[in-house]
């Protein structure tokens, strides 16, 4: 398996396996691998012939150094977990300076209003990071496909935009969520978790498949306070959001129309940590 952490490297290497006719993929990931990331590895390697992973914890998506400095950074264990699945992997972990040069500031983008939803209105400028490291991957590797997990929904549409109106001429391949036995979304977070709180989480997606169960039947305004009274009862768990919104907008739904498509989307605390998730609702 080759590692890189210089990007004229990893492009003279690249450059190398097209003129050979080869398909590449690419899985963008800040590390602390799991079996989500290494199901989106999976989904690329049936798809093209070889697959960049890059490493790269991004410093401009926090909007809390407090989390930047937290995040696990596990780059040896990534690799040996990478070897286990195909040497048809290259794995791309650059330093800040290889990505940022002497400026690490995030691009000022607009995606047509869908990061001013959920996530955004809780973590300022996290999409304009997201947007930036992406932007600059995917000009540094070129790929002919990148995945993306559904776990992290609202990304997922932004980065499909941010393809479209740049004209960066990458398939987007959204994935499904990939989730421990407990049905709890698999995430680098879930390390820092206690053994009991790994267990009470489960409590997110139990009361996802709830709503969407009540949601056949009762408005999405219902819907929302039955689950923000089903967390005022729990002790373990802090909610931040619960939004039932349009898939294509990301906007909150007020009344249900039959064409459209709905998710449920979810955020949370506990131990400190924040938790997401979200469900197709129809």
């Amino acid at each position: 398996m080759k590692v890189f952490d210089n990007k004229l490297e990893l492009q003279d290497y690249i450059s190398g396996l097209k003129s050979k006719g080869n398909k590449i993929g690419l899985v963008p990931t800040m590390g602390a691998l799991h079996q989500g990331h290494l199901s989106l590895v999976k989904e690329g390697l049936s798809r093209v012939d070889i697959v960049v992973v890059s490493i790269f914890v991004n410093p401009t998506q926090f909007d809390k150094a407090e989390d930047l400095k937290k995040y696990p950074r596990t780059l040896n264990r990534d690799v040996d977990l990478l070897k286990t699945v195909s040497d048809s992997i290259i794995v791309y972990a650059p330093t800040t300076s290889d990505i940022y040069n002497d400026n690490i500031e995030s691009q000022s983008f607009s995606f047509d209003g869908l990061e001013n939803e959920m996530e955004g209105k809780f973590r300022t400028g996290h999409f304009d990071g997201v947007g930036t490291i992406v932007k600059k991957l995917f000009e540094v590797v070129k790929p002919d496909e990148a995945y993306f997990g559904e776990k992290d929904f609202q990304q997922l549409q932004i980065i499909r935009k941010l393809n479209e109106k740049y004209k960066l001429g990458v398939t987007i391949i959204g994935c499904k969520i990939h989730r421990e036995k407990n049905g709890l979304a698999m995430s680098s977070r879930n390390e820092r978790l206690s053994e009991f709180m790994l267990s009470e989480a489960s409590f997110i997606f139990k009361t996802l498949n709830e709503a969407k169960e009540k949601f056949g039947t009762k408005s999405a305004n219902k819907v929302t306070e039955w689950v923000e009274k089903q967390f005022d009862k729990n002790p373990h768990l802090e909610l931040e959001y619960f939004i039932i919104a349009d898939e294509a907008s990301l906007k909150t739904t007020q009344r249900k129309v039959k064409q459209k498509k709905y998710r449920a989307f979810i955020a949370a605390y506990t131990e400190g940590i924040r938790l997401i998730d979200n469900i197709a609702l129809n």
